[in-house]
């Protein structure tokens, strides 16, 4: 079996995504699209995650997943390799966990020696190891262009270690493009804080990301120019450095029929009535939160589908009992469901019921929604997910984001109730609905959206000097 990678003119590249899921599934789904192109992939992650990596991928002869083993750190739960398996505290230490792994990731690429490594914002130290093994890095971005451009570009941080402030976060940084962002809320940049915080002695979010994207060879975003022109410009300007962009990934088709219990619940409301609401298995709103959002919906006079999530542990009919207000599940019990756990999220955004989706702005789901004639309502929880909502909303005018509180982010009731009525109602939604339809074509797109894929490919058998005939 040939396992240089180098000495052939099969493609071959290492996909190494961090440990959690919300960067592995886009890892995953490059793979795939990868794959059908006849790329050999080696895709690294964390033994305890292989199972559920190996059952999303598709099994192409040319795709292998190569366990890693983490070693042991004082505080991180034995087994736990994802941070859906941990609080928010204990997942920082994943980074430590990873960045102790280099002497193993050397071993592996050295015996691998791929063309390519593709890596995560927390892999740092990546592009100088490739560099001294002859092997190309690439930075896969799996945020938005927006994301990178507001946050982790050099003109952020000047000076080096000279953070910004609260006010500063408010602004864009200079020379940003002329867009409808023009600043964020005041809890918005409280969130973005975090980027310049270091954690058990390691390097910031934001020194990982610049180290990452100043030592590649190049730069993968998850966009397109269509939707993000100004930003990837930005982007290229600031990093001065080839930008390869592979759409926004839209995720296959699902496979399988909607559990019969939902599909007959579904199959009672008029087309495009159901409003569905979720939120991610890793996001866990606050009690004032999910009480408000709960009576928000019930005074839509529409029919609802809540699922909410509880941190492990937690006993999920005694937590709604409790956070629920008092005669609201009664009141609901012909028109609303809540339900906590897994369900068949492109399913029933895809069944003919479901006309909105109040979600958390994570943009795979404000892309699953637009393939689907969702009208989009976001109620962004952390992070790039606050940029998603500004995308989605005043650049591309595909969605409606809650109105919040300044300070603190406070969303009522009446706050969902006309988000909702804005996107759902025939002439405040016309416009939306519109602009939702126009998306859905260019998403759904076979030849524009593989042709991401294909020009991909031949570039990067260009910069490895492999033959593109």
């Amino acid at each position: 079996m040939e396992i240089n990678g180098n000495s052939n003119d099969v493609l071959h590249i290492v996909l190494f995504p961090f440990f959690a899921f919300g960067h592995i599934s886009p890892f995953v789904q490059l793979s795939n699209k990868l794959s059908i192109h006849g790329v050999k992939v080696s895709f690294f992650t964390a033994s305890g995650n292989a199972n559920r990596v190996k059952s999303m991928l598709n099994s192409a002869p040319t795709t292998s997943i190569v366990p890693l083993t983490l070693p042991q750190v004082e505080g991180l739960p034995p087994g736990a390799e994802c941070t859906a398996e941990l609080t928010p505290v204990t997942a920082e230490l994943l980074k430590v966990a990873l960045d102790q792994m280099q002497p193993q990731i050397k071993s592996l690429l050295s015996n691998l020696r791929p063309h390519f490594v593709l890596f995560d914002f927390a892999q740092d130290w990546l592009p100088k190891m490739a560099d001294e093994l002859g092997i190309k890095s690439v930075y896969y971005s799996v945020f938005v262009a927006l994301s990178t451009a507001f946050l982790t570009c050099p003109a952020r941080v000047p000076q080096p270690k000279n953070y910004p402030s609260l006010e500063d976060m408010k602004k864009p940084p200079p020379a940003f493009p002329h867009t409808s962002v023009t600043s964020v809320k005041t809890f918005e940049a409280q969130d973005f804080l975090y980027m310049f915080k270091s954690f058990h002695g390691g390097p910031t979010v934001y020194d990982r990301v610049l180290s990452g994207l100043k030592g590649c060879s190049a730069i993968i975003a998850k966009t397109c120019s269509q939707m993000e022109g100004p930003y990837i410009e930005y982007v290229k300007s600031q990093f001065k450095k080839p930008v390869f962009l592979v759409g926004p990934v839209v995720p296959d088709p699902p496979t399988g029929e909607l559990e019969e219990r939902w599909g007959n619940w579904l199959n009672k409301f008029e087309l495009g009535s159901v409003i569905y609401s979720s939120f991610g298995s890793e996001t866990f709103l606050t009690d004032d939160q999910i009480k408000e959002l709960a009576l928000g919906l019930e005074e839509t006079g529409l029919p609802f589908f809540l699922v909410l999530n509880f941190p492990a542990n937690i006993d999920v009919s005694t937590e709604l009992n409790r956070v629920l207000p008092k005669g609201f599940m009664e009141r609901v019990k012909e028109r609303g469901i809540i339900h906590s756990g897994w369900v068949q999220q492109q399913q029933i955004l895809a069944h003919s019921s479901v006309g909105c989706y109040v979600c958390h702005a994570g943009f795979s789901s404000v892309i699953e929604a637009l393939v689907n004639d969702c009208q989009v309502v976001m109620l962004p929880q952390k992070g790039d997910q606050f940029l998603n909502a500004k995308l989605v909303s005043g650049d591309m005018k595909a969605g409606v984001e809650v109105n919040r509180r300044d300070e603190d982010g406070y969303f009522g009731k009446q706050d969902i109730k006309e988000a909702v009525e804005m996107v759902m109602m025939e002439e405040p939604g016309k416009l939306f609905r519109e602009n939702q339809k126009k998306w859905k074509e260019f998403l759904l797109n076979k030849d524009i959206q593989c042709k991401f894929i294909e020009d991909l490919v031949y570039e990067m058998k260009d910069m490895a000097k492999i033959s593109t005939n």
